[in-house]
């Protein structure tokens, strides 16, 4: 049986299919770019990135369609660009997956600490918080017992004397790169900013530093809380970023 001759104009699905896949990508790489070079905020770079991802998602759909529609028996012209909105829709799913992989599983929260029971406060970064308009919340209940049922954090001990512990958490900050605005010995407490990757949303994070219970004064617990200020989930970012600096300050590094 001869196959019907392909029609003039290919299937408006599949041409629909390959700009959206274009226009997916482009969005991605803009969002991405403008937020890594800082030409965009953070937040709208990530959006971009977002919108774009949605977009991929269609041309994955538009794809699969102009693929049924142009297939030999149809007549219709089209099936390359079905076959790239399709291969480009598929790539879309694909970082949408391992961009959501990090927070499989994980609440939406934001606010991690070391100690939900007694987390250390922010000083220095909650008024810089008022001064934005953008005053920090307190730890909710809803917050502590969602991060007890995810995570397994505990209070860091160190065989040094507070102020000893105090200094070696001021090191391990720098070294992991964070930006320290405030050191209080006094008060035994650190605070700090740490950038994401990509979009560099700007993290808050406390360091507070006391004796142990055993009263001999030769040891200490160190808490930690890290906080974003943008978002209600952080796809396991803050722990991640306490894990680092536990190991990092029990290591002696």
């Amino acid at each position: 049986m001869t196959q019907p001759a392909p029609s003039a104009a290919p299937a408006v699905s599949a041409t629909v299919a390959l700009f959206l896949g274009i226009t997916c990508f482009a969005l991605v790489g803009v969002g991405a770019a403008g937020a890594l070079s800082g030409a965009l905020t953070p937040f709208i770079g990530f959006r971009i990135f977002g919108v774009g991802l949605l977009v991929g998602l269609a041309a994955l759909l538009f794809g699969i369609t102009g693929v049924v529609r142009t297939r030999p028996s149809s007549g219709r012209r089209g099936a390359e660009r079905a076959w790239g909105g399709l291969a480009l829709g598929m790539l879309a799913l694909l970082v949408l997956a391992l961009s959501a992989a990090p927070g499989a599983g994980l609440p939406a929260i934001n606010d991690i600490t070391t100690n939900p029971d007694d987390p250390p406060a922010f000083s220095a970064l909650a008024r810089q918080a008022s001064e934005r308009g953008e005053p920090m919340k307190p730890l909710d209940q809803a917050t502590i017992d969602a991060q007890k049922a995810a995570y397994e954090l505990a209070p860091i001990e160190l065989d040094l004397p507070p102020r000893q512990a105090l200094e070696r958490a001021h090191r391990v900050a720098l070294e992991l790169g964070w930006t320290v605005v405030e050191s209080d010995p006094a008060a035994g407490r650190i605070e700090a900013t740490d950038v994401t990757g990509i979009f560099h949303f700007v993290d808050d994070v406390v360091i507070r530093v006391r004796p142990s219970g055993n009263g001999d004064g030769r040891g200490s617990v160190v808490d930690v809380r890290s906080k974003s200020r943008v978002g209600k989930g952080d796809v396991g970012a803050n722990a991640a970023r306490i894990r680092a600096f536990g190991e990092a300050l029990a290591s002696g590094s």
